[in-house]
């Protein structure tokens, strides 16, 4: 058995390797070569047309970025097309190995089939290290031309932030009159398109809108219906947790902002569906929709975190007044970043000049200055006097810096840098704050005892079995989970505002998601994360499906608990190989390679694992033989008690002290183990009496079949039989032998018999005899005279004691008598 589940890794790579070989067997060897050389030359004519167009957009970033993405494409296509010649060099490279080396001068001659087929062969091969080495050499160049598009998207994002622009036209008169005239060329364009739909396309545009409004409201009830209570806070709560204000800081900003963000996006998508969307108003309403969702948000986090009217939910220690205050310049802050990028797109849409773009983003930079540094200008703080305190230093210092740098920045003319820190100040500044309050709730709900005291979790105590430490470990996973979503959401939205593009982003996932080669083993980190995601499914699956077997199924069939037990470890053990197995499989990782470590496992097994096999096979042999089963009593060595497990490894025996014993399984197999509830709980039960000599032993006999026979638990069948054991030192000794119907009930028994057998014998005045022990003493010493002694002295005696070894001290009784002489 053991040799057949080695020959399955064995097995499946010859299978796998067989599909991989397939194509090029069914093609044939030249049919197989002259595709790939088409693919080759195709995939080269497409780097050639993406080189010209690189050219032609220079400086366009957008456009490069495709560029960029399109040869990243054609990369892993040169990669596969590489990769697919070399199952069949491998093949190629064997064939040679066994023919041989040609015979030299001198030897005699080899067959000639045999001449011909390495010539074959060789030319073959030589043929496929043509195509390999123009596929090394296509892919030299696609990674060239892609290190030559990053190094002019450094140099145009550097010109762009580096550039500077003629402040004193834009402050000209004439610029007044030319953004009164954008302006209203944006209104004459909206009221053209919105009078067009509403007198020829109202119906489709209430449609859109009814949907998108749909969209919204199922996403803010549902957000209220599952974190209602993290979304509002309680007025009633006058000291609320740590957690529970940054958990509703969190949901109060996410749930109505993301509410915001899917009505907005879903009228854009069903405007556009319905073709209610010109090609002069969609970028006009996208940026629109952009501004209202980034002040909406910022408003709301703002709000969150500084809670102007309800102090005891503040996260940050400021006075009311100044949490007003903070949340008016946030806002104001945020409009006018806003609007300085939208009137960026009409300048762009309506090709505005130049002048009138340096003049609104001049007026809008430093106004977002001036902003941040009354931000830092604000006392929000209290000293100990509870007078008005300033931030402290370094964070003040750091606005006033900031700020200024964007007003000089923009009026010496840069204003690309100028908007550019802007930007950074807002909107990467709520994206930061946004992480940081997950952050701070991901810390929170990790701490001990934080999360079982949460309104989560007295839901899943409601509905589940969880226990206090179940939730507190489902604390931890769920602060992990926090971590995980907060880094994958924000690191790319602030990556976006630093000048990366989604295509960046898609590059860089699609070599995350490629595979990474070490020698001959290849895997990727999606790969091995989806393997792990099947194993964790597949191990709950199977979790599930031994609860649903012992509960549903094996409890009606009145199943002893035993054998209950071994079926559901058993199956335990399968479905957690299975799952393992699929794993490894959806890992991408090939079973060949498990061939090399099993053989080293197979080597440790041999010198320092012999006793972990040995104690893995036994549990087997025990779950399959089951010669004791969970709950049955056993004796083994010098252990005896209740058996609460049988693992792989181990026994776990609980001990009628409650200790806990854990077992070797080899130990159980290889020693002699009693068990005294093997096939059923019947036993025998033995007690022990005595009675003084000179006692009538046959009513003794009597008055103890008459108890043993008269209690409950007694069987009849076997009957009770008293046992005339022999005449011992102190006592004519009896036994009893009842049998029980469970032996685990024999303490109980002994102790009700025992109590009958005192009562029984005190109404009979029958004596229980003790041990006795005589001692002698001589009176007087060797060799002296004894004294004299008076009428009243006591003679000397030689005493007798008679001692009750089994008694306490207090109960031993002592007599003398006298030893004539």
């Amino acid at each position: 058995m053991l040799l057949k589940f080695r020959a399955l890794p064995v097995f499946l790579c010859l299978v796998f390797q067989l599909a991989i070989l397939a194509p090029a067997v069914a093609q044939g060897p030249e049919s197989f070569l002259q595709t790939q050389r088409e693919k080759l030359s195709e995939i080269e004519s497409t780097v050639v047309s993406l080189e010209s167009e690189i050219d032609d957009q220079a400086t366009d970033d957008g456009e490069l970025v495709s560029v960029r993405v399109e040869l990243e494409k054609l990369a892993r296509e040169v990669f596969d097309a590489s990769l697919a010649f070399r199952p069949r060099l491998s093949e190629i490279n064997t064939r040679l190995e066994q023919l041989g080396e040609p015979r030299k001068e001198g030897e005699p001659a080899e067959p000639e089939e045999v001449t011909r087929e390495r010539t074959r062969l060789l030319d073959e091969k030589a043929s496929f290290n043509v195509l390999i080495g123009d596929a090394e050499r296509l892919s030299v160049r696609i990674n060239s031309v892609v290190d030559g598009i990053a190094e002019l998207r450094r140099d145009l994002f550097t010109r762009t932030l580096s550039r500077r622009y003629d402040v004193t036209a834009a402050l000209s008169a004439d610029v007044a009159g030319e953004f009164t005239q954008e302006v209203g060329r944006v209104y004459q364009r909206v009221s053209a398109w919105l009078t067009f739909v509403f007198k020829y396309r109202l119906k489709s545009l209430l449609l859109a809108t009814a949907l998108a409004t749909i969209a919204a409201l199922t996403l803010l009830f549902g957000g209220r219906r599952l974190f209602g209570d993290f979304m509002e806070p309680d007025p009633a709560e006058t000291e609320p947790t740590y957690l529970s204000r940054l958990s509703q800081a969190l949901f109060s900003t996410l749930i109505p902002s993301l509410s915001i963000g899917v009505f907005l996006a879903s009228t854009y998508y069903f405007l556009d569906y319905f073709s209610l969307l010109r090609s002069d108003i969609q970028p006009l309403l996208w940026s629109l929709f952009s501004v209202v969702i980034l002040v909406y948000f910022v408003y709301r986090l703002a709000r969150a975190i500084l809670a102007p009217r309800r102090p005891n939910w503040r996260l940050l220690p400021v006075r009311s007044q100044a949490a007003q205050w903070l949340l008016v310049l946030a806002v104001v802050t945020a409009i006018a970043t806003g609007f300085d990028y939208f009137m960026d797109q009409v300048y762009l849409l309506f090709g505005s000049q130049l002048s009138l773009t340096v003049a609104t983003s001049l007026v809008a930079t430093v106004i977002v200055g001036l902003l941040i540094m009354a931000i830092g200008g604000v006392s929000p703080l209290d000293d100990d006097e509870g007078n008005p305190k300033p931030w402290p230093l370094k964070f003040r210092y750091l606005l006033f810096a900031l700020g200024a740098a964007i007003i000089i920045a923009a009026m010496l003319g840069y204003i690309g840098f100028a908007r550019f820190l802007s930007q950074q100040a807002v909107v990467t500044g709520a994206i930061i704050a946004t992480m940081y309050i997950g952050f701070l709730t991901a810390g929170a709900i990790t701490s001990e005892g934080a999360f079982a005291n949460s309104w989560l979790a007295r839901r899943l105590e409601r509905y589940t079995a969880f226990d206090e430490t179940a939730l507190d470990q489902l604390g931890l996973v769920t602060g992990m989970l926090i971590n995980m979503i907060v880094v994958l959401i924000g690191v790319p939205l602030i990556l976006l505002q630093w000048g990366f593009r989604w295509a960046d982003l898609t590059a860089w996932s699609y070599r995350i998601a490629g595979k990474i080669q070490v020698g001959s083993l290849s895997f990727s980190i999606v790969g091995i994360l989806t393997g792990i995601l099947v194993f964790v499914i597949g191990y709950f699956l199977t979790r599930w499906f031994q609860s649903w077997l012992d509960g549903k199924v094996m409890a009606r069939s009145r199943m002893d608990s035993g054998v209950r037990n071994s079926i559901r470890t058993g199956i335990g053990y399968v479905g957690l190989v299975i799952a393992a197995l699929i794993g490894i499989s959806a890992a991408g990782i090939n079973l060949s390679n498990l061939a090399l470590v099993a053989g080293a496992l197979s080597l440790g097994i041999g010198f320092g694992l012999q006793n972990i096999v040995s104690n893995f096979v036994s549990g087997l042999i025990l779950l399959a033989e089951r010669p004791f089963k969970a709950g049955d009593w056993i004796v083994a060595g010098g252990v005896s008690g209740t058996v609460k497990k049988i693992s792989v490894r181990a026994t776990e025996i609980e001990t009628f002290q409650r200790q806990s014993v854990i077992l070797p399984n080899s130990e159980l197999i290889n020693a002699a183990v009693g068990n005294w509830t093997h096939r059923n709980k019947l036993g025998r039960m033995e007690i022990p009496i005595g009675v003084a000599y000179g006692s009538d032993v046959r009513r003794v006999h009597e008055i103890l079949l008459e108890i043993a026979r008269s209690h409950p638990l007694v069987l009849k069948n076997p009957e009770p039989f008293v046992l005339f054991a022999g005449f011992g030192d102190s006592s004519l000794d009896f036994e009893i032998r009842v049998y029980l119907s469970d032996i685990l009930m024999q303490l109980n028994v002994q102790n009700d018999i025992r109590f009958a057998i005192v009562d029984a014998f005190e109404a009979e005045g029958i004596e229980i005899p003790f041990p006795q022990r005589d001692i002698h003493v001589r009176s007087g010493l060797f060799g002296q005279q004894e004294p004299d002694k008076t009428p009243n002295d006591e003679e000397p005696a030689e005493d007798t004691m008679e001692e009750q070894d089994d008694l306490p001290a207090g109960k031993r009784r002592r007599r003398r008598k006298v030893d004539p002489e």
